[in-house]
């Protein structure tokens, strides 16, 4: 993959400059908070865009859309530094059968810890590139480059030490020290073949949805490689997705025993979601997933062709092997646009279930299921550009589990749907503001979760670990969400930002995160963190976890 982003940058730095010209398709990783400003035209009841299946590719409405966004509150200057500062791409090419942008990056942070014992500064200092190309309306390719060292507050720190990943972007070289040290890339080449279909191979995230959260299939894992068809006929639009992920927990196998490197252990997902706009204010739509191991008890696999097919859920295929040793799940979600401006959404997400244990209420350990309930408003209280939302979230102990965990729904250490894996509850506010180039946000979050306990005869798995086997759960019965050690998470978010440059995002951001995590029978874990930096890009990072 790293070959075809440099490749792909090579050619299109050999293009021209010319006049101005505006492409008609476009690509952009997803991120919430650029999303949340397009709003107005997703969940507008005037409007019947597809809008749980992300990301999205932009045209027709949506890129007018996010086009009056970039060139709102332009600085008037021919100058050609205050224009590349405030108003332009770094370099763009605007022809009649192509366009070319390309961006430097940076993002430079540095903070203070104000209430852990541990007084740290944390920092962040990454240098990136971004570039964009589209041909005859048809072709588009969007691909970044990081390189990133920092130091992180304490929880974030034990999540890359536990994890050996950075929270959804890459292994650190590094990952037991306080400096962490490591890359990020993203790809996305689309064909747009007609309004009817798209085919997009790609080195990046998806998330199905229309929350901040999914249990579905969320963007907080790593990227991977995947291949992505989508389809729409009137109403409905179809994505199918084959994905080629890594596990760090299973190391690939040296069949000579040499002693080398071989590198993380190798899985395959699947994921198909139908989404059916039922009218212009209600949507219904349908995710099935399966994961399997590239390689398991049996030998070598690879890739498994009866999941090729992206026209046929997967179940049937899947249940044909009366011995299967991959992970399944279905899901339903759904919105309904309840006013011009609010919208109520919600999603449900099934493992394994057993009709007659789950109505008896008994906490039986193969009940596994998820659920999602929100609403969000755009425009609230008649105030342009002010956003809202609020969610509640919960997920059943074991439900993303599997008997080995180079089969559970995860992707390089981390999970594929929610920050928490499982065994939760979790009830989260976002407020968003912007007004000419200033943006505000305030994201408040509680969470209740269990964790493993750790005995003298070892680690007792109450099912919120995902890499854990479900085979080693203690109890058939009485599971009950939030057991274990008990967790109660609060956490605080508040960001202020003069956005410099809306084409690439580069704002000065002012910023405080306040976390404390009460632990049963441990000490209080504290964190406040305030930092000042130079920011750009449109990554998408959690750490509200």
């Amino acid at each position: 993959m790293k070959h075809i982003i440099n490749g792909a940058l090579a050619t299109v730095l050999l293009i021209g400059t010319a006049d101005s010209l505006q492409a008609q398709i476009r690509n952009q990783p997803f991120s919430h908070q650029q999303y949340q400003k397009l709003n107005e035209e997703l969940y507008s009841p005037y409007t019947r865009h597809h809008t749980s299946s992300k990301p999205v590719l932009f045209k027709g409405a949506l890129l007018d859309k996010l086009d009056s966004i970039e060139t709102a509150n332009q600085t008037m200057s021919d100058n050609w530094f205050m224009r590349k500062i405030f108003n332009e791409h770094l370099i763009e090419v605007e022809k009649e059968d192509h366009t070319f942008y390309l961006d430097v990056l940076p993002d430079f942070q540095i903070g203070s810890e104000l209430i852990a014992a541990d007084k740290r500064t944390t920092w962040l200092n990454t240098r990136g590139i971004q570039a964009g190309l589209t041909i005859k309306d048809k072709f588009t390719f969007y691909g970044n480059f990081f390189e990133n060292q920092g130091v992180f507050p304490e929880h974030i720190d034990n999540y890359v030490a536990r994890s050996m990943v950075v929270p959804g972007q890459a292994a650190s070289k590094r990952h037991t020290e306080q400096k962490k040290d490591w890359m990020y890339a993203t790809a996305n080449l689309t064909y747009d073949f007609s309004d009817y279909f798209q085919a997009t191979l790609a080195y990046d995230k998806n998330f199905i949805g229309d929350g901040y959260r999914s249990v579905l299939l969320s963007d907080f894992s790593s990227n991977y490689a995947h291949l992505k068809f989508t389809g729409k006929i009137g109403n409905v639009q179809y994505t199918s997705i084959w994905a080629y992920m890594l596990d760090p927990t299973n190391p690939r196998v040296d069949s000579l025993d040499s002693g080398g490197r071989y590198g993380d252990g190798i899985k395959w997902g699947a994921f198909q979601y139908l989404d059916y706009n039922v009218t212009n204010r209600l949507s219904v739509g349908f995710f099935q997933s399966v994961i399997w191991a590239n390689r398991n008890e049996a030998g070598h696999r690879g890739f498994d062709f009866n999941y090729v097919s992206p026209v046929i859920f997967l179940r049937p295929v899947e249940n044909s092997n009366r011995s299967s040793p991959d992970k399944m799940f279905l899901g339903l979600n759904a919105k309904y646009k309840v006013l011009d401006n609010a919208t109520v959404y919600g999603q449900f997400l099934l493992g394994e279930f057993t009709a007659k244990e789950f109505f008896a209420n008994n906490g039986y350990v193969h009940n596994k299921w998820g659920a999602q309930l929100g609403a969000k408003a755009f425009n609230i209280f008649g105030v342009k550009n002010l956003n809202i939302l609020g969610e509640y979230n919960m997920v059943r102990p074991y439900t993303y589990q599997h008997y080995v965990s180079i089969s559970n729904y995860s992707n390089r250490g981390e999970p594929l749907a929610h920050p928490r894996g499982a065994n939760f509850r979790e009830l989260l506010g976002i407020a968003n503001y912007s007004w000419n180039r200033f943006d505000f946000s305030v994201q408040g979050l509680y969470s209740r979760y269990g964790t493993d306990e750790a005995t003298p005869s070892g680690i007792i798995n109450w099912g919120g670990d995902i890499f854990q086997s479900y085979r080693s759960a203690p109890n058939t019965y009485g599971n009950k969400i939030g057991q274990g050690v008990q967790n109660d998470l609060y956490y605080a978010d508040f960001k202020a930002a003069y956005v410099l440059n809306p084409k690439y995002n580069l704002r000065l951001e002012l910023g405080y995160t306040q976390r404390y995590n009460k632990i049963e029978n441990q000490p209080t874990q504290k964190s406040g963190v305030i930092n000042v930096g130079l920011r750009s890009s449109f990554r998408n990072f959690y750490g509200d976890m």
